[in-house]
């Protein structure tokens, strides 16, 4: 059921975008049903234009017939949905599952209000349930997890740290780096690690997204819930 559910949180989200809205446009399971969802709408007649987060939304958003931009031509966006992997009480999420962390960041910065849409095997009461990614450049790469190791340490945070992919064939992100994943269990202090991890030289950015999503749909057996962000 979870796909199907996904999909109720995809198309909910495709209501509030209204003809016009330059868009940010996720990464993932969940977010490629948004796509198809908003392209079934395009091809009515809404005019939008959005920009993709990874090369597989371009992809997609381009074989649904949606007017696709870049940042550096639209710096501004109205509105960016996004799945998630994990969604906290107060609106504080994990993403980097699918490798995409870095541009889904950079896009959901730029926009004015960020929707999340998940099922609701995502909702967790303290981060850190899912691994956390944290995105490193390959240059340096045992200095820079030497580093998050002693991050995580001083912070009273252990488990794993591995190179996803392994060490002989590391997943490579669409800008070119490595990802560290982090199997933490809990973090109690989310705001404190996040602050501490884009600090460390060779850290290019963290799975950690606080302050940026201000609503959530949110699917499961009883439908679809909207979580509003508490501040």
């Amino acid at each position: 059921m979870s796909d199907a559910w996904k999909r109720l949180a995809a198309e909910k989200a495709v209501e509030d975008v209204r003809p016009g809205m330059k868009l940010g446009i996720g990464t993932g399971s969940t977010a490629e049903h948004f796509v198809r969802a908003l392209g079934a709408r395009v091809r009515e007649g809404l005019d939008v234009i959005g920009v993709p987060t990874s090369e597989r939304t371009h992809q997609l958003a381009t074989e649904e017939g949606i007017r696709l931009s870049t940042l550096d031509e639209m710096p501004e966006l109205d509105l960016t949905v996004d799945g998630a992997d994990e969604i906290d009480p107060q609106m504080r999420l994990i993403k980097g599952g699918g490798g995409a962390l870095l541009r889904e960041k950079i896009v959901a910065a730029a926009s004015k209000a960020m929707i999340v849409i998940a099922d609701d095997s995502k909702l967790v009461d303290v981060l850190g349930r899912f691994p956390l990614p944290i995105e490193v450049v390959p240059f340096g790469l045992g200095a820079t997890t030497l580093a998050v190791r002693d991050c995580l340490s001083g912070l009273g945070l252990s488990g794993s740290l591995t190179v996803r992919g392994g060490d002989e064939h590391p997943f490579v992100t669409d800008g070119g780096h490595f990802i560290l994943d982090a199997e933490l269990g809990r973090i109690p202090d989310a705001d404190a690690l996040a602050e501490k991890l884009v600090a460390i030289p060779g850290v290019v950015e963290h799975g950690l997204f606080i302050g940026l999503a201000v609503k959530a749909y949110v699917a499961g057996a009883d439908g679809v819930r909207t979580i509003v962000a508490s501040r």
